[in-house]
């Protein structure tokens, strides 16, 4: 499959696009690094991850659009206390420039995370994104209490890397998720990568709570040779409704279009290839 057939093959599905909610438009700064860090195979990767998307921004928004993404997300993650407000400073520009772009942002266990996610979520941020395993932190840290609390009221979604994937980190796992659910358990929590490589541990969270969903991210692809089990399929059959289309866009070292190819793989049918493609995104985004 390749990048130019996929706006065949949402009309061939009858859907009217994609909705990728695991895309990443970074500060400058911030993506540099991210680039950076893959172009020297990063000391936790041990292999070559060519970057097949790279550009500027809006070259970037032009192949998503050109691919027949109709809605993305615009993911980046604070790494340390003291750089959430300024990522989310550019994120929300970046958002206000493309309104096909789902407003993302991010937070870190500190003081005042609290307090400024209340104020993202108070001015219309959609969606936020952490990740455990590059900000070392435990996602059941006390700092989180305030946060996880007013995002389980708002209802405002996470997408969550929080599996062992690619290296495990000290927090890493479905463990301490499941603490915090069970502190919060309306929490609304996209399981990043489907929870790679405790697949089972994460899609356990998703058939237990209601507003746990899981993303497609890098699953599946042919560039890993750990794969997910042949068990998870038909539990990835039962969850239709909360497995959400995900790609890691531009830092992928494929096509994008491999990551629809893959799925469709799986052999589950095209109904279930419309909810994962498009119809849970756009439900759950309120998103037409």
């Amino acid at each position: 499959m390749r990048d130019e057939d996929l706006p065949k093959v949402a009309a061939d599905l009858g859907i009217p696009g994609l909705f990728d909610v695991h895309v990443h438009f970074m500060h400058p700064a911030i993506l540099a690094k991210v680039w950076a860090y893959f172009d020297a195979a990063g000391p936790k990767l041990g292999r070559p991850w060519p970057i097949t998307y790279r550009g500027t921004d809006d070259e970037r928004v032009d192949q998503l659009r050109a691919m027949g993404v109709r809605h993305f997300s615009g993911l980046s993650y604070a790494h340390r206390p003291g750089v959430a407000e300024m990522m989310n400073d550019w994120t929300a520009s970046f958002a206000r420039q493309h309104p096909d772009n789902i407003w993302s942002a991010t937070f870190y266990p500190e003081p005042e995370a609290g307090q400024y996610v209340t104020g993202l979520v108070d001015a219309g941020v959609e969606l936020f994104k952490a990740h455990v395993q590059v900000g070392e932190f435990a996602p059941d840290d006390p700092l989180l209490d305030p946060v996880w609390q007013v995002l389980e009221d708002s209802g405002t979604p996470v997408v969550l890397h929080a599996g062992s994937g690619p290296a495990p980190g000290t927090h890493t796992g479905a463990a301490p998720v499941a603490r915090v659910l069970a502190r919060h358990p309306r929490l609304s929590l996209v399981i990043a990568h489907l929870g790679m490589p405790e697949w089972d541990d994460f899609l356990d969270l998703a058939e237990r709570y209601e507003n746990v969903r899981l993303d497609t991210t890098m699953c599946f692809v042919d560039f890993f040779t750990e794969q997910p089990p042949a068990s998870i399929v038909p539990r990835l059959a039962a969850l239709q409704d909360k497995v959400l289309f995900g790609t890691d866009f531009p830092n992928i070292p494929y096509a994008y279009a491999h990551q629809v190819e893959v799925l469709a793989r799986l052999d589950l049918g095209d109904d279930w290839l419309r909810s994962v493609l498009w119809r849970n995104g756009a439900q759950l985004f309120g998103r037409s």
